[in-house]
């Protein structure tokens, strides 16, 4: 089954600024520039625009700066915690990683990429989520991979 990008106008977008009022991240990991939501509590898509100048860059590798892909599941996993933490029953929590499942890599994320982080929450339980990320660059999947998170 071919995934796309939600289509039409989401709900609500969650700006820069929002993001940082509601998870705790911070520059050189804040990894999510904005967050489309689509349907409350359930799908989302962040928008990571990838630049030359990130850190990580000058290791990875300074000759061909491909971006880590672990930066990517964890952009995916900054998109999930934004949505879900807005809520209010959830203000003020943190969302951990409790586990990564099926993390498949298909295409090279590159500075100048504008990277599409789409979540779909699949479950949330008392205080574990698990959600279905996939990454897109130019409409092509980058990344795809199940997380699964604790809300403490």
């Amino acid at each position: 089954m071919e995934k796309r990008l939600p289509q039409g106008k989401p709900l609500r977008v969650l700006s820069c600024q929002e993001i940082l009022n509601i998870i705790p991240h911070r520059y050189p990991f804040l990894l999510v520039d904005k967050v489309e939501i689509y349907e409350e509590n359930s799908l989302a898509v962040g928008i990571k625009c990838v630049s030359a100048n990130e850190l990580y860059f000058h290791g990875h590798f300074p000759k061909k700066p491909v971006m880590p892909g672990v930066f990517i599941l964890e952009a995916m996993a900054q998109t999930a915690a934004a949505m879900m933490l807005q809520k209010a029953e959830l203000a003020s929590k943190f969302a951990y990683f409790a586990g990564i499942k099926n993390a498949r890599f298909k295409k090279q994320v590159l500075p100048g990429d504008i990277l599409k982080l789409h979540v779909k929450m699949l479950k949330f339980k008392r205080k574990i989520g698990k959600v279905e990320g996939t990454a897109f660059v130019n409409g092509e999947i980058a990344s795809q991979a199940e997380l699964i998170f604790a809300v403490d």
